[in-house]
């Protein structure tokens, strides 16, 4: 008879591990690190070695990874996309090693490959007759997520395996690798962002899978992703029986194998290895957690079976990350540029690498919260390569009751109003649209193309305004002058008039523009037009119920709370005021068509590639505006394709369904036809 203590305990280890499996591998958005995680999966495996009779089919140590995401079409594996078993340190490596010893004894005289265990996202590849077909990533090891279009935009990637003498591409291959970012790039990438205004990724390993599960591939074309092989899933030619002549062998074919790897005579020689290179990991181009020790015989590593997840051939010599214990000497709320309040640890000065490091993120106030991590508290803290460290958790052991439970705030630190909080997001933030900490984003956010369309005024010229106080809400820039602007700094006359002209002509913008340019979280372009053709001026927006709202298409509960909370704030109640004293007050007058009398009533459109004269933007607007619908895949609702120059494979699917393509000029035609 089961313990029931012993089985309560393991049902709860496996839904631990089983939820952070889902949010590392399917949502890319880890909560705990790498050395918890496998914490706990070394203490299931234990347990369930001591109770064999407990293991269930579904439990994590019989699968590997977690389930795929549903928005991407779902890709079986040829065969089973495995793990590896973990040993962290010489004692665990030396226990694999005898007990795969016993399981055959030739493996005392066996060779080994060790290449670097790199921290990314895997991906298996398709080949046919050369040509790549199908890229996808691992999902749950048997089920995995179709990115094709997106590996495509990695220029690591042969899109044609080229014949190299006399040895042609197999008929069919699929093989299996990693994709990540290499330091030096996403260093590079985060101080882009920054230069931006924008967040900086955490890790190199989250913005590489996060980089390529993007429905859209010119996301993943936009980020320095690159790309490793290192085994062959299945091959229609013979293939090479050593994992040493595999790699060799795609390397021939022309598919990038990392050129960073060992050979060892011995076992106690591949353990040598991993000590020594421990010590030189941070010396590599991209963060690797270990080293992979393999069979190089792969007729003997296949000899030894798979036990649960694990092929018995192949061990991860897993390294710590850099951690270290210091204190939390208080907790720091920042108000960033989009209005948002981040918390951040002051440390203790503590060395980590080599590094001082005196602060670090504690992401939002629910992972304080979750950690229970208080002021006064010591605390574990963590840097891998990542831009800020991270602390890890906090330890409750070390308390003296001197500690301090954080406090959420209630207000802006930097304007003192009311923080808000939408209950389906983490974050709070500041609504207050003159709140100084955020008021260069604001008026940036005003003047963008999206909203009033203020040519000129962009990010840099936003900082002048706001730094040299001409500007302190957005009211403030139709009171500029021209003495004010010549004070600034690269300001001639010439671009002094330009910017008061820009300015003057945004007074002219439709009621949607100025709704965007408000800023109010979560209203984009459909929804401020829908608000505009609801209510016709700010008046009367700002005057409406909740119920009123609701009325209004793709306007929910929390959006409509949004709104209700904008305009109930003071400082933005003085800045309507403002902006209606200046003029700034347009109103939405012509009631939009009948369908039924629109030239593209009822119409279906899909856009693809780029057109000659009109914006991807300026093109939907255009057809929604004459009473047509852009989706953003091809369906057979599909009426027609606009088309433009270097169409993707949406074009593709128009013709294999038969679906008429436009050009722009046709498209105009079409309007004014009808």
């Amino acid at each position: 008879m089961a313990d029931p203590e012993i089985a309560a305990e393991l049902e709860k280890l496996r839904a631990q591990i089983n939820y952070h499996n889902y949010r590392y591998n399917t949502l890319d958005d880890p909560e705990i690190s790498d050395y918890e995680y496998d914490q706990l999966f070394q203490k299931l495996k234990q347990l369930e070695a001591q109770h064999p009779e407990l293991i269930t089919p579904d439990s994590p140590t019989q699968r590997s990874g977690s389930q795929p995401l549903d928005k991407f079409r779902k890709v079986r594996h040829p065969s089973p996309i495995l793990s590896l078993a973990n040993a962290f340190g010489r004692a665990e490596a030396m226990d694999w090693y005898e007990r795969v010893r016993k399981i055959n004894p030739a493996v005392e005289k066996a060779e080994y490959v060790l290449e670097p265990k790199l921290d990314g996202l895997t991906v298996v590849l398709h080949y046919t007759d050369g040509i790549f077909t199908l890229g996808a990533t691992r999902g749950d090891g048997i089920v995995g997520e179709d990115v094709t279009e997106n590996i495509k935009t990695i220029p690591m990637l042969p899109l044609r395996i080229p014949v190299r003498g006399s040895e042609p591409p197999p008929a069919s291959l699929v093989v299996r690798g990693e994709v990540f970012i290499t330091k030096a790039e996403f260093e590079k990438l985060n101080r882009q962002l920054q230069e931006r205004g924008e967040k900086p990724y955490l890790n190199p390993r989250n913005t590489a899978a996060g980089s390529l599960r993007q429905l859209d591939p010119s996301v993943s074309a936009s980020r320095p992703l690159r790309m490793y092989i290192y085994q062959i899933v299945q091959s229609s030619n013979p293939l090479p029986l050593t994992q040493s002549g595999i790699l060799d062998y795609l390397g021939r074919l022309g598919i990038p194998v990392n050129p960073l790897r060992w050979f060892a005579h011995s076992f106690e020689e591949a353990v040598e290895i991993c000590e020594r290179e421990g010590l030189k990991r941070h010396e590599w181009p991209y963060d690797a957690d270990g080293i992979v020790i393999k069979i190089n015989d792969l007729q003997l590593s296949g000899s030894l079976g798979v036990v649960g997840k694990d092929p018995r051939g192949q061990l991860a010599f897993k390294y710590p990350g850099t951690e270290v214990e210091t204190k939390v000497l208080d907790i720091q709320v920042n108000v960033g540029r989009t209005g948002v309040l981040t918390p951040l640890a002051l440390l203790q000065p503590v060395s980590i690498g080599g590094v001082i490091v005196r602060q670090a993120t504690l992401h939002n106030f629910d992972f304080i919260q979750e950690k229970d991590i208080r002021i006064g508290d010591y605390v574990l803290v963590k840097r891998a390569g990542e831009v800020i460290p991270y602390i890890l958790g906090s330890l409750p052991e070390k308390r003296d009751g001197s500690q301090q439970p954080f406090i959420v705030p209630q207000y802006c630190p930097s304007c003192g109003s009311q923080i808000e909080k939408n209950p389906e997001e983490v974050a709070y933030y500041c609504i207050n649209a003159s709140c100084p900490a955020q008021l260069s984003r604001t008026i940036e956010n005003f003047a963008s193309r999206p909203a009033m369309d203020i040519a000129g005024l962009g990010e840099q010229i936003a900082v002048q305004l706001t730094s040299a106080g001409l500007v302190k809400s957005v009211a403030d820039l139709y009171r500029l002058s021209l003495p004010d602007l010549l004070k600034l700094e690269k300001f001639g006359l010439k671009k002094a008039q330009n910017l008061l002209d820009a300015i003057d002509a945004s007074r002219h913008q439709p009621l949607e523009r100025l709704i965007i340019g408000l800023g109010i979280h979560g209203i984009g372009e459909v929804s401020a037009r829908k608000l505009a053709d609801t209510f016709h001026d700010l008046d009367q927006l700002s005057s409406a119920t909740a119920e009123a709202l609701y009325q209004v298409e793709g306007i929910g509960p929390n959006l409509a709370q949004e709104i209700l909370n904008w305009f109930s704030n003071e400082q933005n109640q003085q800045i309507l005021a403002d902006l209606k004293a200046l003029g700034v007050w347009p109103t939405q007058n012509n009631q939009p068509l009948q369908a039924s009398h629109q030239p593209l009533a009822g119409k279906v459109f899909v856009i693809t590639g780029t057109l000659p004269s009109l914006s991807r933007e300026d093109a939907t607007k255009l057809i929604e505006a004459n009473g047509g619908k852009v989706t953003g895949s091809v369906s057979s609702k599909t009426d027609y394709l606009l088309l433009g120059e270097d169409p993707g494979s949406k074009l593709a699917k128009a013709q294999q369904l038969g679906i008429p393509s436009l050009s722009e000029a046709e498209l105009m035609e079409l309007i004014q036809n009808n």
